[in-house]
This record gives structure tokens, C-alpha cells and sequence, in this order.
């Protein structure tokens, strides 16, 4: 494997992934994106060019697929539209990208007998009661409850169903909630730290009792390139580093780190459909591949994404006052 096509490369999990790829391997990497509002060329643009190339296009578009996946040697495919809010906002961006654009990369790498690698979430399988002692595991049935969960497990039968009637050399890994540098600031981590670095009070979803298992994106990124050295074809890998936290300790923690009283928050309107817990069960990925993470302390990880974000600001505050006005709309 020499050539590397990287679907969503230019977003903020897929930029992660290059940025590791780059950093571990010797690989050349082609990132496809359509550099929606979520993604962003300076999240790959320090990277070298011998070692990297940016195509702009849509996953969904044969046209441009079709040469790109004819050409390389494997398939990492992170593009998504992935934000709960804006799905129930409008579900149509999120079937043409994670249903119609996930098909035809699997109808081009079918065609040219390319290794392919899906990256989905643990959103498929719905949501945990806060006292349940179970973890979601590679089988546990699936259960979405929203248009991006509901999608997103669509895309993960689809490639079930290439795999097993056309022989398409394909994994998949569904991942827990990720958090690190060049997240967009409409997501619950960074929203909370931009805040603060205006000045504003962290805002919090109904009792912030909704339980989530955080993962820095580089252990994301290890787990998925050790899947496609070690993984078996036509298996599924959950990747989560047992970081389970809920809402209400995470905005804590965030204001404790930045020198605030944990308590200087306010309660905005809760999501509809709010999921209660996720909490992933990575013992497969870990025992039959050997992958540990690295970050095992959310404390210190959350210590170096809010380092991150105060030194990029010239990144994220193009984008904070549209953001921001967003929710305010939503009562949020």
C-alpha cells in the first residue's frame, strides 16, 4: 500500500487521520472533500505537498470518484454531514452524502478491487439507559434515532451487503465522540471553550445528565490504521478509550481548566430526540489487533485541545458570531 484516498480528509476527524498518517507512515495521501462549511484547507495546508494533495469534489459524484479510487490503493472514508442539530434541521444533505455518496465509492472500489475502510459512530446503535451496565459492542443491534444516526447506520449495511454479495475488501469501525484540534465550533466541546474565551457563559443541553465516551481524535486515528494494517476483512471494530463523562461534569471541567467556577454556566432549550448514553466496548479492537490509546487522561486531553483552541483563534473566529447566532434561534 503506497497510495492513500482519504474521503472528508479536509474535516475535522479525516484532517486528524492525514495529519497521523503523514506524521507515522510514508504514504502519499489524496484527500477528496467538498470543503463544506465544516471542513477547512488550513487544517491540511501545512502538511507537505509531496506527501499530500487536496482534490475538491463530492463523494457522491462517479465522475470524480471513479478515476480517484482507480488510482489508489485504499479507501479511508470519513466524509459524512454528521451534526445532529442541522439533520433535524434538514435530513436531505445528510442521506445524498452518507447513503448515495457512501454507494458509489463502494460501486468504484468494487470496480477496481480497491481495499476500503468506513468510518462510522456509535450513534447507529441508539442510545443506553444512564444506569444500564451494558457498553455497546459489535453486536449490539442497531437502533439510530436520528436522520444523522439513521443514515450513517445505512451506510454501514451497505457496505455489510458489498462485502458479502460482490467480495468488496472492506472494515468498518464505528467510533465514539471524538474531541481535538480543528473541531468546528458548533459542537459541544468547542462551543463551551470559545465561549469562555469570549467571555461568555458555557451553554448546557436540559440537566447535562446525557453520558458521552470521549476519544482524542489521534487515538481515533491509530485505531483506524491499525484496522486497516491488521483489521479482517468484513468485520466491524468499535474504537473507544472509556472516557465516559457526562455533559454536566465536561462543562465543569472545561471551566475548572480555563479558571472559571464550575458553575458559571447556564441551561439552554435540550435537543429533541437527546440520546441518554453512549458508551463503546473497544475489547475486539483491543485483544485480536492490539491497539491501546494514548490518551487515557481526559483531563490532559481536554487541557491540550483548549491550549489549541486559544492559539488558532484566527481559525475558528471567522465563524463564531454565525454560529452562535444559529442557537440563538434554537433557544439554545
Amino acid at each position: 500500500m503506497r497510495n492513500l484516498l482519504v474521503t472528508g480528509g479536509a474535516g475535522f476527524i479525516g484532517s486528524n487521520f492525514v495529519h497521523y498518517v503523514v506524521e507515522n507512515t510514508d504514504l502519499h495521501v489524496t484527500v477528496l472533500d467538498k470543503l463544506t462549511y465544516a471542513a477547512s484547507r488550513e487544517a491540511i495546508e501545512s502538511l507537505p505537498s509531496e506527501r499530500v494533495s487536496l482534490v475538491v469534489g463530492d463523494i457522491a459524484d462517479a465522475a470524480v470518484v471513479d478515476p480517484l479510487v482507480a488510482s489508489h490503493d485504499a479507501v479511508v472514508h470519513y466524509a459524512a454531514e454528521s451534526h445532529n442539530d442541522n439533520s433535524l434541521n434538514d435530513p436531505s444533505p445528510f442521506v445524498q452524502t452518507n447513503i448515495i455518496g457512501t454507494f458509489t465509492l463502494l460501486e468504484a472500489v468494487r470496480r477496481h478491487g480497491v481495499r476500503f475502510h468506513h468510518i462510522s459512530t456509535d450513534e447507529v446503535y441508539g442510545d443506553l439507559e444512564l444506569d444500564d451496565p451494558q457498553r455497546f459492542t459489535e453486536s449490539t443491534p442497531y437502533n439510530p434515532s436520528s436522520p444523522y444516526s439513521s443514515t450513517k447506520a445505512g451506510s454501514d449495511l451497505l457496505v455489510r451487503a458489498w462485502v458479502r454479495s460482490f467480495g468488496v475488501e472492506a472494515t468498518i469501525s464505528n467510533c465514539s465522540n471524538n474531541y481535538g484540534p480543528w473541531q468546528h465550533i458548533e459542537k459541544f466541546i468547542p462551543r463551551q471553550i470559545t465561549n469562555l474565551i469570549d467571555g461568555v457563559r458555557p451553554k448546557l443541553y436540559g440537566a447535562g445528565l446525557n453520558v458521552r465516551d470521549w476519544i482524542h481524535a489521534d487515538d481515533h486515528s491509530s485505531a483506524v490504521m491499525t484496522i486497516l494494517e491488521k483489521g479482517a476483512i468484513g468485520e466491524t471494530y468499535l474504537i473507544g478509550a472509556d472516557g465516559e463523562v457526562n455533559n454536566l461534569d465536561t462543562v465543569k471541567l472545561i471551566l475548572r481548566l480555563m479558571g472559571h467556577d464550575e458553575n458559571d454556566f447556564e441551561h439552554v432549550t435540550d435537543r429533541a430526540g437527546h440520546d441518554l448514553r453512549y458508551a463503546i466496548d473497544s475489547t475486539k479492537l483491543r485483544t485480536e489487533l492490539g491497539w491501546t490509546p494514548r490518551f487515557q487522561d481526559f483531563e490532559s486531553g481536554m487541557s491540550d485541545t483548549i491550549r489549541w483552541y486559544r492559539e488558532n483563534e484566527a481559525w475558528w473566529r471567522p465563524k463564531k458570531a454565525a454560529i452562535e447566532a444559529q442557537y440563538a434561534a434554537q433557544g439554545q
